[in-house]
């Protein structure tokens, strides 16, 4: 084991407590999980990493920007700026969208609101994101107009 066994038990705590149905793979220290959502993305996939002295959050997307990178890269530009927990990533090899939150925990446990926050917040940025991903994915509205759309509501 090459991660943090207390880090992984707090994260499973929080899982447990909050009710969420979970596979984690001992050996590499990851939390797999899905998430339905009310909007045009209808579900995301969760990948938690636990190292040992941190952990990240992943969250993709169930649809790929692999015909309109250059479009998704501008409309993930513009929903980065100004987040202040995590950003969105894009793959430019194979057009995967992400959101990623990390918490550093090299001088301190990770509390029970700080594990919530980097579960919670990828979610509510693909509640928020979510039609505005779908429509340039479609070709239906500019990067620019996407992310106002996301922002106006």
């Amino acid at each position: 084991m090459d991660y943090s066994v207390k880090i992984a038990k707090m994260v499973k705590r929080f899982l447990d407590e909050d009710d969420w149905n979970y596979d984690f793979n001992e050996e590499k220290g990851t939390f797999n999980f899905n998430l339905t959502l009310k909007g045009k993305l209808q579900k995301v996939s969760y990948r938690v990493l636990i190292r040992k002295y941190d952990y990240t959050v992943y969250t993709v997307c169930p649809m790929s920007a692999d015909d309109c990178k250059h479009q998704m890269a501008e409309f993930l530009s513009r929903a980065n700026y100004g987040l202040a927990n995590g950003n969105f990533e894009l793959d430019f090899r194979d057009g995967e969208i992400r959101y990623k939150c990390f918490v550093n925990c090299d001088e301190t446990e990770p509390g029970t609101e700080t594990i919530k926050d980097s579960i919670y917040v990828p979610a509510r940025m693909f509640k928020r994101y979510g039609d505005g991903i779908v429509a340039v994915i479609f070709d239906m509205k500019t990067p620019e107009q996407a992310v106002r759309d996301c922002e106006a509501t």
